[in-house]
């Protein structure tokens, strides 16, 4: 368990960084310069809309010390290859998405560290594991911003290469996360089933809550439809896998996933549950 802790998990959830890198251009980047207002209501969505609802259901729930700090770093996670995905299946504008997807993803290495420190001596107090802001802005950087950087320059300088690769990269990062998913749960088997009575009704209560304020927000704004639809996808789907890396790299456990994970790891199968309505709706329309 100390390899996959330490060394797979890692290695894992940067393999998912890369293979969402190599499906990005350079145009992609600047689509946000054309698509400025879209794309502000969605980065706002997500940096601002999301962790003050994420606090507001941990509040409500009343979720102890690390199953809050948990549930509030699955919040400050972007939304990964998985939003894409999901975005394609309910038919809304990707190429948003993936604009969405990799800004926010670039800018989690600012955002992220400072968060975390936050929500855990907010939470836990004295209890909280020690960690500083700069060693958890470098792994950030090692393990989501250097990998998507590595894919963006070989989909520039191999195109071919990256476009018969992508299949084959996303594929094998979705084994990943439900291999790394399923790892999480077994190893807290018994706090899950002690707290799903609560966490469950909580992630649900979040995911339906983001998803419909993703929605109304850029509904509000006057945005068209394919664009209200992603916004609410990309507002309301979390990268569970980098939850989960977040807590093992807080916790600093010499073995086992901690209690931290738990959150992301659950999210990591309820969220298809919970999108799959808003997902069949939002094809109909």
């Amino acid at each position: 368990m100390d390899t996959l802790i330490n060394v797979v998990l890692p290695l894992a959830l940067a393999f998912i960084m890369l293979s969402l890198g190599i499906g990005l251009t350079f145009g992609d980047f600047r689509r946000v310069l054309n698509r400025i207002q879209a794309f502000a209501i969605g980065a706002g969505a997500q940096v601002i809309l999301l962790p003050l609802t994420a606090y507001i259901v941990v509040r409500l729930f009343n979720l102890p010390g690390e199953l809050a700090v948990g549930f509030m770093l699955l919040s400050f996670c972007p939304g990964g290859v998985t939003s894409n995905m999901i975005t394609k299946l309910a038919k809304g504008d990707v190429a948003l998405s993936v604009s969405l997807t990799a800004v926010i993803s670039l800018l989690s290495i600012l955002t992220v560290p400072f968060l975390a420190a936050w929500s855990m001596v907010h939470f836990m107090g004295a209890d909280a594991p020690a960690i500083t802001v700069t060693e958890l802005a470098i792994a950030m950087f090692l393990i989501t911003t250097l990998p998507v950087l590595i894919g963006i320059t070989i989909r520039h300088f191999a195109p071919a290469f990256a476009v018969r690769a992508e299949p084959i990269l996303s594929r094998t990062a979705t084994i990943l996360f439900v291999v790394i998913v399923l790892a999480a749960l077994a190893e807290n088997w018994d706090v899950f089933v002690t707290n799903f009575a609560t966490l469950g009704p909580a992630l649900i209560t979040l995911n339906v809550a983001l998803m419909v304020l993703g929605l109304a927000v850029a509904f509000g704004a006057g945005l068209i439809w394919n664009e209200v639809k992603t916004i609410s996808v990309e507002t309301g789907v979390q990268n569970a896998t980098l939850g989960i890396t977040l807590a093992a790299i807080i916790s600093g456990q010499a073995s086992g996933f901690s209690t931290m994970a738990l959150p992301s790891a659950v999210y990591g199968i309820l969220m298809y549950l919970v999108a799959a309505p808003f997902v069949v709706w939002y094809r109909s329309k």
